[in-house]
């Protein structure tokens, strides 16, 4: 049941606040000591947020912080890595996809490695751009290759209605977006780790509103806290999660008021699912998660790569060693894994963690925490 926010935050930096929220933070926390609370951020932004800021250095002793499943490139399966390297070396065929994907590594190569032995892997920064290469060349087949949640996901249904609305026929999309709250739950109801609330995604709540994370407080009592990315914004959301920790109150509060509404942005969900619908998506690491990922609708197959050029993906694998996935259900801190910093760096990435910028095997390996 959603709540009154208590934020004070109102301003896009608010820093003087902080000697404030540290203060209010260690209170809480000693009404909880000896007990160690665990928070976990569901979004890679926040997780690199935090590092850059040093807001967890600043925690006290029991609280912790664990990165959760919120880095879509983390996330993406490495079978849908294969699937567009199958793609891309088909003839006359252009892939476009963001820049931290073109380095993740697939079970044999990655896209960076194909695009240097001639393949035409294109890296852009949003899919208007893969719809710009397709109107450049109507001859040749553009494959735009989405990831991403809530946040981005509406862009790329924009960019499937303009290709359907306009016939153009050469832009197909190998879509691997996926939405958040099923992969929250399933991190709950596998129970390897015991969490004590979430720092919600803010930008990803704009859009969905709160009425998703309901379900997390009332199956699983779980406290949730919608947050910004200033490190004020972070610290008064641990503040405000820890209140709830303190009463035995758990709720869902927006910390983010400045740009969340609990109503979430309704057009933007309503193109959503114009052109998409729900299926389930294997996660790395959480397997596959039921209605947890997006497809293209049935009307649309003309624009679905898969079934165009009749590419399968292949069964989820991993790289040996690689610890990834245990490190996106927080089972897992990186420099827990035995690759860190040593086999695995952000030059030899050996699993996404380290190659994604929202990655938090690469904000321990950039900040230090090894």
């Amino acid at each position: 049941m959603s709540s009154p926010s208590e934020s004070r935050i109102t301003h896009y930096a608010s820093r003087g606040m902080v000697p404030d929220l540290l203060k209010l933070i260690a209170e809480r926390a000693e009404r909880l000591a000896p007990r160690v609370v665990r928070f976990m951020e569901v979004c890679g932004t926040h997780t690199m947020a935090m590092f850059r800021s040093g807001v967890r250095a600043l925690l006290p002793p029991n609280v912790r912080l664990l990165s959760g499943p919120g880095c879509p490139v983390c996330v993406t399966p490495m079978g849908m890595v294969d699937a567009a390297l199958e793609i891309v070396r088909r003839p006359g065929v252009a892939l476009a996809t963001f820049g931290d994907m073109v380095r993740v590594p697939g079970s044999h190569s990655s896209l960076e490695r194909a695009r240097a032995e001639g393949a035409d892997v294109r890296m852009v920064y949003s899919p208007l751009d893969a719809l710009r290469i397709a109107e450049a060349a109507p001859h040749r087949a553009v494959v735009f290759f989405g990831i991403g949640f809530e946040t981005t996901t509406p862009a790329v249904a924009a960019t499937v209605a303009y290709a359907r609305d306009r016939r153009l026929a050469n832009l197909l999309f190998l879509i691997a977006n996926k939405v958040i709250p099923p992969a929250m739950e399933a991190i709950l109801a596998g129970g390897e780790v015991k969490l004590d609330g979430f720092l919600c995604p803010g930008h990803v709540s704009v859009i969905t509103g709160t009425a998703i994370y309901e379900p997390l407080v009332a199956r699983y009592g779980a406290p949730c806290v919608v947050t910004g990315f200033e490190a004020a914004d972070i610290l008064e959301g641990i503040a405000m999660l820890l209140l709830q920790v303190v009463e035995g109150a758990p709720r869902v509060e927006i910390q983010y008021r400045r740009w969340v509404h609990p109503a979430g942005n309704a057009r933007a969900r309503e193109r959503v699912a114009e052109v998409f619908r729900p299926c389930d998506s294997a996660w790395r690491g959480l397997g596959t998660i039921p209605e947890s990922g997006l497809a293209l609708r049935p009307e649309l197959r003309a624009h679905d790569a898969l079934e165009v050029l009749g590419v399968g993906v292949p069964p989820e694998l991993e790289n040996p060693g690689c610890s990834c996935g245990a490190v996106l259900r927080g089972v897992l801190e990186p420099p827990q894994c035995p690759l860190f910093a040593k086999r695995c760096t952000p030059a030899t990435p050996v699993g996404p963690c380290m190659v994604s910028t929202e990655g938090s095997c690469a904000a321990y390996y950039k900040y230090g925490e090894r």
